[in-house]
């Protein structure tokens, strides 16, 4: 390598490779189930991303991840964009709250606007406009999909709170080496 600024920009791609690459094998095979409903452990990347490398970072990882995810290993029905668009602004949420600091703050109003927002209101009415409009309204499905947001949301919190600003500096020591 030249300089240092290109080493950085060469490891900070590898690791954005890997991220998404973590985020569709967790988005795919990460899943833990609790019963009632589901965990999904694929923000795990998407946060690490957020922290360690900025918005557009998590941006692309989650939208790059759930693209690559969709086409690699497709679950149920065809690939639907919809969806992709909505882990990419999920993305960028975790993106502006969690790129400059990740205090309790931050990570309480990350995790809750993004279920709120991108899970709750966005995935429910892809859903509904795509699966289920001519069974349920749209505020059935909302409902129906609310325990699940609640127990993700504490989950990401509790882990997001106890681990997140350990792994963002480990990468930053990997950084300045």
């Amino acid at each position: 390598m030249k300089n240092k600024k290109q080493q950085e920009t060469l490891f900070t791609l590898v690791c954005l490779a890997l991220l998404i690459a973590m985020q569709v094998v967790l988005a795919r095979f990460g899943t833990i189930n609790l019963g009632i409903t589901r965990f999904s452990l694929s923000f795990i990347p998407v946060v690490i991303a957020a922290r360690s490398f900025g918005v557009l970072s998590s941006v692309a990882v989650y939208g790059l991840g759930d693209l690559v995810g969709a086409i690699a290993f497709p679950t149920t029905g065809a690939f639907n964009p919809c969806f992709t668009i909505t882990a990419a602004l999920s993305g960028l949420i975790f993106g502006l709250f969690l790129s400059k600091k990740a205090d309790i703050m931050r990570i309480i109003g990350s995790v809750l606007c993004s279920q709120v927002f991108c899970t709750l209101m966005l995935n429910s009415f892809w859903l509904w406009k795509f699966y289920y409009s001519a069974e349920k309204g749209y505020p059935a499905v909302i409902l129906s999909r609310l325990p699940q947001s609640i127990i993700t949301a504490v989950l990401q919190i509790l882990f997001m709170a106890f681990f997140l600003e350990k792994i963002a500096r480990i990468i930053k020591r990997l950084l300045k080496r």
